[in-house]
């Protein structure tokens, strides 16, 4: 809690917000608030916290994959209405900023692992091409996400900042490792 708390605390009260506009602030603090709910999804999927048995946890895993959703088109949103030239430019991968591509890979990434899930049933999705579909999403959501953050020079503090990248990419790698996900690949060459 404090990993998630600490971030968005700092990117809150930092002085880079000064003379902002209230929407600017707001998508920024919606980047924030994605890059702690990308630390909680794994968890939940994995069953790792505490008082939420594994299957209660993946329908909060359902519920937080869909305020993911939300919260990073109010991120873009957000941006957009700040200043889309700049959200043009990052959509056609034209930006100059390096942080910009990464951001929209995530972004794409976490609409497609959000489709997928809503399609499984509808179109009979088999589990493990589900699961490999999910999780190469997943893969690429915690990825992008880390870089995008870790290049931008912003609000949300250097060390917090780092802790949050890591604790993302450690919870992500832990679950995928532990659900053996690639096993299902490995076993349907066989």
């Amino acid at each position: 809690m404090v990993a998630i708390a600490v971030p968005i605390v700092i990117a809150a009260t930092s002085p880079l917000l000064a003379w902002r506009q209230p929407v600017y602030i707001a998508a920024g603090l919606a980047g924030v608030t994605a890059m702690a709910l990308v630390l909680i999804q794994p968890l939940l999927a994995g069953g790792y916290l505490p008082g939420l048995p594994a299957q209660r946890g993946r329908r909060v895993h359902r519920a937080v994959g869909i305020a993911l959703v939300m919260v990073v088109a109010s991120h873009v949103a957000g941006l957009w209405v700040t200043s889309p030239p700049d959200v043009i430019d990052a959509l056609l991968f034209t930006s100059p900023t390096p942080f910009s591509p990464f951001g929209v890979v995530a972004m794409w990434a976490v609409f497609g692992a959000a489709l997928l899930a809503a399609l499984r049933k509808p179109l009979r999705i088999r589990p493990r091409i589900w699961r490999l579909g999910h999780t190469a999403f997943v893969m690429l959501i915690a990825a992008c996400s880390v870089v995008h953050a870790l290049l931008i020079e912003g609000t949300m503090g250097t060390v917090s900042k780092g802790i949050l990248c890591a604790l993302v990419l450690a919870a992500t790698a832990k679950v995928i490792a532990d659900l053996r996900t690639w096993t299902l690949l490995a076993r349907s060459k066989i």
